[in-house]
């Protein structure tokens, strides 16, 4: 159910009434933040040194979709700010994407415990705290965690997702996709890194090279390249994040029986050493909701809102492709109801493509110890609009919880810069007990439909039957069936719970044409939209 607090109120008027209370430049400030529509609470202002409760620092709802950018040093606050925002947005029925990093984030879906801090900071910013838990789901990749598994096809992952994770060169990356265009046209599913490693060793075998000799060929060079990135990849353990069933991300979307919406908490804690995994697969979830949603316009809220944690590791040696598609994806997501929120450090960690497409700012503190910090703040204060606080002054001077905001009004325009004194969560600020994570994981509705991974037929066994061979065409031939197959599926699927994963990704084995997205992930006919 709505916060009382989010739902349209009588802001303008309150800051009008106690106009003489506030000095007047702190007036000017706090009329930029009196919407009319529904808004979500971030804290109150602070003006010399004082927070001003009566100025209370907003974002309206609709303006979630325009993204945003979460920044500042280690242990500022950026993940309690999350937590609010989160909160708020569950509050007015908006589902929410969290990747908890540091595994404290898990909280959400507890009540708050009451201390001497949180009652404080209530009390500064006149926030009516109460302890809530909001509905949440809990995932993990590919089932290294708690969570339920979060698993995607190598096919619907894309050649240039996985070109980022493997760290492959431009040349490199061009090769890999003309492995996947071969698989989609042959039939070829390339369920796990298996399927991917057994296509590649074939186009490099006396068998195989003439495929795709018209196309320029797979040079042995390159696939052996590719073939030893596979290998490391698989030796850090991510064979488990490749496979079926393969997420839905439509059960992003869901809203709990009450209208709040779900909160779904990705744990990432424990694959933190496979940085480039993690971020581009948070990529690859935010491109597979891109190409399913319907276009929806101006909304008067957000669809769902993603938060994408580390997001200076998205752009870490990627390539040109690769950050073009990031920034498309971004521009464009926005009209199908999608907020975005990069959380980093700084603001240079994000490319200035993308960085222009984000109109929610929320910068905590930031330290200048440093050559290299100094420089990094110099650049933070130039990318806010003219405002009459000293921002280097104010951002190295901000405490835990306190931030430099900068949203977009409900007309679409920048709101003037405000220090603010954030609001507490309401619900537990660390992570969830052991017990009742597992408790809230395995009664999901969920659960049965992921947690089980499928090993069906795909390119890595038809390829073994089909060894001598002349080429996948033959391999067809000598393919069981169609009666068997047909019965072989059925069996699967009455055994495994995972139609929904299967009717995805059938698409290839009755000779339906994958087209690829921005980001080379598969789109198919056969896809549940929501």
């Amino acid at each position: 159910m709505p916060d009382r607090e989010t739902m349209p109120s009588a802001s303008a008027p309150e800051v009008s009434a106690r106009a003489a209370a506030l000095p007047q430049e702190a007036l000017r400030i706090a009329s930029g933040y009196a919407f009319t529509g529904p808004a979500l609470h971030l804290g109150a202002l602070l003006w010399d040194g004082q927070c001003l409760p009566d100025a209370q620092v907003r974002v309206p709802l609709a303006m979630l979709n325009r993204h945003g950018l979460v920044a500042g040093a280690t242990g500022t606050g950026k993940t309690k700010t999350l937590q609010l925002i989160a909160e708020q947005l569950s509050a007015q029925g908006v589902p929410v994407f969290l990747a908890d990093i540091k595994g404290d984030l898990s909280g959400i879906a507890a009540p708050g415990r009451p201390d001497a801090r949180v009652e404080g900071r209530a009390a500064d910013v006149h926030q009516r705290w109460t302890a809530t838990g909001f509905p949440a789901e809990y995932y993990a990749l590919g089932g290294i965690g708690r969570g339920i598994p979060v698993r995607a096809t190598v096919t619907g992952f894309g050649p240039l997702l996985l070109s980022k994770v493997l760290r492959l060169n431009r040349t490199q990356e061009q090769s890999l996709a003309l492995v996947f265009h071969y698989a989609d046209s042959k039939g070829l599913e390339l369920i796990d890194l298996k399927d991917l490693r057994a296509v590649v060793t074939f186009l490099t075998s006396d068998e195989g090279k003439s495929e795709l000799k018209t196309a320029g060929g797979l040079s042995a060079a390159t696939a052996g390249v590719i073939l030893r990135s596979l290998t490391a990849f698989e030796a850090q353990g991510a064979s488990g994040f490749f496979g079926e069933p393969e997420f839905d991300t439509g059960e992003l979307l869901r809203t709990a029986e009450d209208g709040r919406g779900v909160v779904s908490v990705l744990e990432l804690s424990a694959v933190q050493e496979r940085p480039q995994l993690f971020s581009t697969f948070l990529m690859w979830l935010l491109a597979d909701l891109f190409h399913d949603l319907p276009e929806l316009g101006d909304v008067d809220k957000p669809r769902l809102v993603f938060f994408l944690d580390e997001a200076h590791l998205l752009f870490d040696d990627a390539s040109e492709a690769f950050l073009e598609s990031i920034t498309q994806t971004v521009r464009l997501i926005r009209s199908k109801g999608v907020g975005v929120f990069f959380v980093t450090q700084t603001p240079e960690d994000v490319p200035a493509e993308v960085l222009a497409q984000l109109g929610n700012r929320v910068q905590h503190a930031l330290r200048a110890f440093t050559p290299d910090d100094q420089q990094a703040l110099n650049a933070t204060v130039k990318t806010f609009p003219k405002s009459p606080y000293d921002l280097e002054e104010v951002l190295t001077g901000l405490g835990t919880g306190e931030a430099v905001v900068t949203v977009l009004s409900e007309k679409g325009a920048p709101t003037p810069v405000a220090a603010t004194r954030l609001r507490a969560p309401e619900s537990l600020m660390g992570p969830l007990g052991q017990e009742a994570l597992e408790r809230a994981v395995a009664g999901s509705p969920l659960y049965e439909r992921y947690a089980r991974a499928v090993d069906r037929e795909s390119a890595y066994e038809r390829l073994e039957r089909g060894r001598g061979a002349k080429g996948p065409d033959e391999m067809r031939d000598a393919a069981p069936g169609r009666a068997e197959q047909q019965q072989s599926m059925a069996e699967r699927v009455a055994e495994s719970g995972v139609f929904r994963s299967l009717a995805r990704s059938v698409g290839t084995q009755i000779g339906r044409e994958i087209t690829r997205s921005l980001f080379g992930t598969a789109r198919r006919s056969g896809r549940r939209r929501r």
